[in-house]
């Protein structure tokens, strides 16, 4: 941003500019400027026009399932998906979401830093400290490499928010270490489906319990769907999926353990 102003209301105010696509994205997406006054941020802008159908995803929009994250994501205090709002655009309504600046950006004057990212792939034998193991494949060379993720517990708040909202497409490339120290999940499209969807790069605490700092917090999604947030919800998935949703939290309470990859395609492909 240029000068000092309110994020969220430039975001929902501020005159929209394309000013480049995202063409790593299977759907419509735009870097914009969002310009009110004298103030300026960097945006993701996803119009609803811009939207290929998905058979297993028929009700509502992405760009409605991307607002819904949001939501919950703040009922729990977490903040781990970006400010996310629907508005109009230059291709019409869709999903508005505040950029993260990451370190190497283009968009950043920062360095990243060394070592693996947050997810990543290694070599078979060297695993690096702090990083837990979750697949082993083959590189394009022929190679054998090691899926890990970092043992963070940045990380691992998006691991229980992906369990609870039914992530069905966590790839390694959706986790963005911000330069502001914080770690974001982004493009949740298909997400909140009342049929167990779950798919993700992030199993390595499966089977472990939950703590009670995360217990509380998801005790308080608990109460946040129960005053309130299931009707905005309803504005963008059906009443059976935030009946879904409902399900999930109050499962994960009675049985705080994370779940395990017994199940059909448990890690999206490509898994970045």
């Amino acid at each position: 941003m240029t000068q000092k102003a309110d994020p969220a209301e430039v975001l929902r105010c501020g005159e929209l500019t394309v000013i480049g696509r995202i063409r790593s994205a299977s759907n419509a997406t735009f870097l914009c400027e969002a310009d009110l006054d004298a103030a300026q941020v960097h945006c993701v802008y996803k119009p609803i026009s811009g939207e290929a159908p998905l058979w297993d995803f028929p009700d509502g929009t992405l760009a409605g399932r991307e607002r819904g994250a949001y939501l919950v994501s703040a009922a729990l205090g977490w903040d781990v998906v970006p400010h996310t709002i629907i508005r109009e655009g230059p291709a019409g309504p869709g999903m508005v979401q505040r950029w993260v600046d990451q370190p190497g950006d283009a968009l950043s004057d920062t360095t990243p830093p060394d070592g693996p990212d947050l997810v990543d792939l290694v070599p078979a034998d060297k695993l690096p400290e702090g990083y837990l193991p979750i697949l082993r494949a083959y590189d394009h060379a022929g190679d054998e490499v090691l899926l890990v993720h970092a043992d963070d517990d940045r990380l691992r708040r998006l691991a229980v928010f992906d369990v609870l909202i039914n992530n069905a497409d966590r790839k390694g490339g959706h986790v963005l270490a911000g330069i502001d120290g914080r770690v974001y999940g982004v493009d949740h499209g298909v997400c909140l489906h009342a049929q167990d969807k779950l798919r993700t790069v992030l199993w390595g605490w499966a089977g472990r319990e939950l703590d009670a700092a995360t217990l509380h917090d998801v005790a308080r999604l608990r109460d946040e769907l129960r005053n309130g947030l299931a009707d905005q919800l309803l504005d963008h998935v059906t009443r059976r999926e935030v009946t879904a949703l409902q399900a999930r939290v109050v499962a994960l309470l009675d049985d705080p353990t994370m779940p395990t990859p017994d199940r059909d395609r448990p890690i999206p492909w490509p898994a970045f």
